[in-house]
């Protein structure tokens, strides 16, 4: 892939003819690699969703996408671990405003915490990786470029070439994951520049206008708990989704978990 936006939006871009997991590729990189390294390729072999998921396409219908997090306060302190939990939103926030921009025509949103979907159906999905130090992310994005119907993993999901979009080729994975890695650099610079306060960076903000789950009926499907059935009330301090239960009406805060948007007739 020939990807010349890409390369000037960051100091450091690795670009694979093929791999099995971009952020394995980039993890096993960590240890020389300063914040913001990327590593990209257009042919995962191996690639991993949320809940252990196996990741697959066919080479060069897709993007697979791994950016280093080594956040540092304006002080010099590292970021305390109580706040990453904001930046695999910040990362969908990024994806979602990079997909609208180039499927303008369409409603984007992003479905909590790591979906990004183009009326409905999923063209990217997130994953983020804690290094062992706990100092860094490796934060892995995935995104639907020419994928066929045919060739698409599930019936809810869709690419960019389906929905529209004018570009095709490098032209077209250039301009996605450029796009992509200025966005989340502008919101990452920020939140980490304030202390990593949601509302004072506007994350937060965006996060509500966003997410398409805040309102909807959904069931959140709990590690090593019964499911949850409820509305999705809205975004805590945290990051979590708040869920107001269908029997009881407590509030639950959700930190993790599969979401599904329940849709009723």
């Amino acid at each position: 892939m020939k990807l010349p936006l890409s390369a000037a939006a960051v100091d450091h871009l690795e670009i694979l003819p093929e791999a099995g997991s971009t952020n394995d590729e980039l993890v096993a990189r960590a240890g020389t690699l300063g914040d913001f390294s990327v590593v990209v390729t257009g042919s995962q072999t191996a690639g991993r969703g949320r809940l252990g998921r196996v990741w697959v396409a066919p080479p060069g219908a897709s993007l697979a996408i791994s950016v280093l997090l080594r956040p540092v306060l304006p002080g010099g302190e590292p970021l305390e671990l109580r706040h990453f939990g904001w930046l695999p939103l910040i990362a969908g926030i990024a994806m979602t405003r990079t997909v609208q921009s180039l499927l303008p025509e369409h409603r984007v949103g992003l479905k909590w915490p790591n979906d990004v979907q183009v009326d409905g159906l999923k063209i990217s999905g997130l994953l983020a990786e804690l290094l062992p130090a706990g100092d860094a992310v490796v934060m892995g994005a995935g995104l639907n470029l020419s994928l066929t119907r045919d060739q698409l993993p599930t019936p809810v999901s869709t690419s960019l070439d389906l929905s529209g979009a004018t570009l095709s080729g490098d032209d077209l994975a250039d301009a996605a994951l450029s796009a992509y890695l200025l966005n989340l650099r502008e919101l990452y610079t920020g939140f980490v520049r304030v202390g990593a306060d949601p509302v004072g960076s506007g994350v937060a903000e965006q996060l509500t206008e966003l997410c398409t789950t805040i309102g909807q009926q959904v069931k959140v499907e709990l590690p090593g708990a019964p499911d949850l059935v409820g509305t999705a009330v809205g975004i805590d301090g945290s990051g979590r989704l708040r869920v107001r239960g269908s029997l009881d009406g407590h509030v639950t805060a959700v930190a993790a978990g599969d979401v599904t948007h329940l849709r009723y007739e």
